[in-house]
């Protein structure tokens, strides 16, 4: 079975195919309006989606317009599309699907939000509301980033990293529907699984091992790192164990649980497998600084 990672390179902001074979890297799109942060693969389809975070205001508002997006296109980098925009969103993270569903799910981080909307950018909905102001946008706690599906248990998960390296982040879950009678604003079962972490980042669920994996790009000893917590019976996030550390500001993650390896992303550039067996790293390529990451298989 032949096994490529699709990355996305911030700067210069392309969407990259590296092989995990004996083929050497290509480009499969060239991003021109903004910098991209999550990608998804919709492998049925051979359709990649992604959020582009918008343009940097400036180093102290960070992403504060709203000029973020979900866009796709295909392997080749064809049918190319701006699903949401306009206005819609901020600055969308990590990104999720459901592909027996047809939605999309991702984390605005500005726009202190979950969202969602169907594989064609309609439906645009919010899940979760963390803040609406200006004022709660500064408060960094609020910022919502990573995100992760268990759909068995129709449960959705997502952090919020707090300020940088301030050792304030949080995982929490949800259902993945708003509650009958509440909003995204008053829904009443949002559970905080974890808190004081270094700054959680990316997520993503092993549906075989029923593990919850993140990265986590806050100070050391336990930042900078690979992490995962066991799901127990009751819902609860137990055994959390950090895998490795070492990452140069870890940003992207994908599981290949059958494999038993772990791929992760920083803003250095580096691209490293992880074995969840030995927790044994190495650097498989070096590149722009990277974001998000997913895995492309031919079987």
């Amino acid at each position: 079975m032949k096994k490529s990672l699709i990355t996305l390179q911030a700067r210069p902001a392309t969407i990259i195919e590296f092989p995990l074979y004996d083929a050497p890297p290509r480009t499969i799109f060239t991003i021109t309006d903004g910098i991209p942060d999550g990608v998804w693969l919709d492998k049925a389809n051979g359709l990649l989606y992604w959020t582009n975070m918008g343009n940097l205001t400036d180093q102290k508002e960070e992403f504060a317009a709203k000029d973020g997006s979900i866009q796709c296109c295909d392997l080749n980098g064809e049918q190319h599309r701006i699903l949401v925009g306009n206005g819609a969103v901020t600055t969308p993270k990590q990104l999720t699907g459901d592909p027996e569903h047809g939605f999309l799910y991702w984390c605005d981080r500005e726009g202190m939000a979950v969202m969602r909307c169907r594989m064609d950018g309609t439906g645009l909905e919010t899940l979760v509301r963390r803040g609406r102001n200006e004022q709660d946008r500064l408060e960094v706690e609020r910022h919502c980033v990573g995100i992760a599906l268990d759909t068995s248990r129709q449960h959705i998960y997502w952090t919020q990293k707090g300020p940088a390296k301030g050792g304030k982040g949080r995982i929490f879950r949800a259902g993945i529907n708003i509650p009958e009678g509440q909003t995204a604003d008053n829904r009443t079962d949002i559970t905080l699984l974890l808190d004081q972490l270094p700054e959680p980042i990316d997520l993503e669920f092993g549906a075989v091992s029923g593990r919850l994996y993140w990265t986590d790009r806050g100070a050391p000893p336990n930042g900078n790192s690979l992490n995962s917590a066991t799901i127990a019976g009751d819902g609860r996030l137990i055994n959390h164990h950090v895998l490795v550390t070492g990452l140069q500001e870890g940003i992207g993650l994908t599981v290949d649980e059958k494999d038993n390896k772990a791929y992760v992303t920083d803003l250095g550039g580096y691209i490293r497998e992880v074995n969840l067996a030995t927790d044994r790293q190495s650097v498989l390529r070096q590149q722009g600084p990277t974001t998000g990451i997913t895995l492309l298989t031919d079987a």
